[in-house]
Formats: structure tokens, sequence, C-alpha cells
């Protein structure tokens, strides 16, 4: 997920719109990163070098929680403290996932790069969402 790109899907004149879009692309990321977590936790645990069982736990988590941020996305006008609740949750995330390569896991080559990979897409979703909400509060 590029800077780029997510700049792109951010351009307009209306910051609500920017706000929803970015709130819908971190939607359909999460959400399809965790349904591949739950429908493949098996081999991807293999992969990453992270269990079976945790990577099926955070899937449907994923699942859920990309769900929710969808719904909001939804809405003509997100309410700022949701959009902040998912602000703070992706950068947690991103700060976790970082922290767990150092205390929890031993990754794969593949863990090793995949995870510093998808904490650097979240904390990119939380900085433009932070920069989008901003925008709608001026």
């Amino acid at each position: 997920m590029s800077a780029t790109l997510i700049g792109t899907l951010a351009r307009t004149t209306e910051p609500q719109t920017a706000l929803r879009r970015l709130l819908a692309l971190d939607s359909v990321v999460t959400t399809g990163n965790g349904l591949a977590y739950v429908a493949f936790s098996a081999p991807l645990g293999r992969l990453l070098g992270v269990g079976q069982g945790l990577l099926l736990e955070l899937g449907l988590f994923l699942a859920v929680f990309g769900a929710g941020v969808g719904w909001l996305a939804s809405r003509r006008r997100p309410h700022a403290f949701p959009v902040r609740f998912v602000i703070e949750a992706n950068y947690a995330w991103a700060v976790l996932s970082l922290v767990s390569l150092l205390v929890w896991f031993t990754p794969t080559t593949a863990g090793l790069v995949w995870i510093p990979a998808q904490a650097l897409t979240v904390a990119s979703f939380a900085l433009f969402q932070q920069l989008a909400l901003r925008s709608v509060a001026e």
C-alpha cells in the first residue's frame, strides 16, 4: 500500500469524503487480511512463523474490526470519537506488531518481512485518517 495510492484516494475538496474513503480502504484491507488469517491460519502460520491458533484469533478480531470500520465509513458524517478510536487502534496495532517481533515471536524470513510491512501499512492508515479528521474539524 503506497502513500501515493492513499493520497490519491484522499484527494477531494470535501474533507468528509476523504475521511470516508480512507476508512473504507482501511476496512477492505483489514477485513480481507482478517478473512485470509481465518481461512488459511495453518499455512500462513507456518509461512510467517506465527502460531495457527493466534493467527486464527487475530483473523477473527480483524474481520470484526474491519467490518466496524466499514460501517463507520458508510456514515455520511462519521463522528469524531469512533474515528479517533480507529486511529488509535491502528497506531496501537502497528506498535504491538513491531514489539511482537522483539518480545513474542520468532518469525520466519517471510514473517520478518510481512509483520513490519503490515505495521507500516496500518500506521499509514492511521496517519492519513488523522490528517483527514483534522481537516474535517477545521
